[in-house]
């Protein structure tokens, strides 16, 4: 694949909060980062996500007196998991990744600042009604086909991946360039839900 003026690198999230040490750690997190320069180096078009939460965030489990980080909750939109405090607003965590280049990135589109709706997706807030708006921009800029990388796999990266396919992109997620939480399961679950929407697994060493 030789990315053209129609393809687009989506990269998920790539933070200090989510990486070894941050606050809410994916495993090996900081290991895309090096995957995710080279590849920005080969696309016309680069997108940011920035998961940027209020201080009083829905999904914080400190704003739900009784309860601990990776419960489950009701909120009006369905099911919530509640995560420790990360990425707010300002704050060092909320930064992107160090060494991540961003000079490239012609859009950052932060995700997550509504307090009373959580987001996962780069399309669609939790409520599942809420859009980003970044679906018409690309549409505006003849995006066709969306590249995805970052954090993480079973979680950002896949509301994404699905979400993407269900506005009408074609779609892509980059193998080496993505890691996942994997709990009890979820990554595997994650890739099948991918691949069964039409989401092509490929290798960073596929895009020319």
């Amino acid at each position: 694949m030789t990315p053209g003026a129609a393809d687009l690198l989506l990269v998920i999230d790539v933070q200090v909060d989510f990486l070894p040490g941050g606050a809410l750690p994916v495993r090996d997190g900081d290991a895309v980062v090096a995957p995710i320069n080279a590849l920005q180096h080969r696309f016309r078009h680069v997108v940011l996500m920035q998961d940027w939460h209020p201080a009083d965030h829905v999904s914080f489990a400190d704003t739900h007196p009784g309860r601990a980080p990776f419960e489950t909750v009701a909120l009006p939109y369905g099911p919530q998991v509640l995560w420790p405090r990360h990425c707010v607003q300002g704050s060092l965590g909320a930064g992107f990744a160090p060494g991540l280049a961003t000079d490239r990135a012609s859009l950052v589109v932060r995700k997550g600042l509504d307090p009373r709706v959580d987001s996962y997706s780069a399309f669609l807030e939790a409520d599942r009604i809420t859009r980003t708006g970044l679906a018409g921009a690309l549409a505006e800029r003849g995006i066709t086909r969306v590249v995805l990388c970052g954090l993480a796999t079973d979680f950002c990266v896949l509301w994404s991946a699905l979400d993407a396919r269900d506005a009408g992109f074609e779609v892509q997620v980059v193998e080496d360039a993505v890691r996942g939480i994997d709990v009890d399961g979820s990554l595997a679950r994650a890739w099948a839900r991918m691949e069964a929407a039409g989401v092509r697994r490929i290798g960073s060493a596929e895009i020319a």
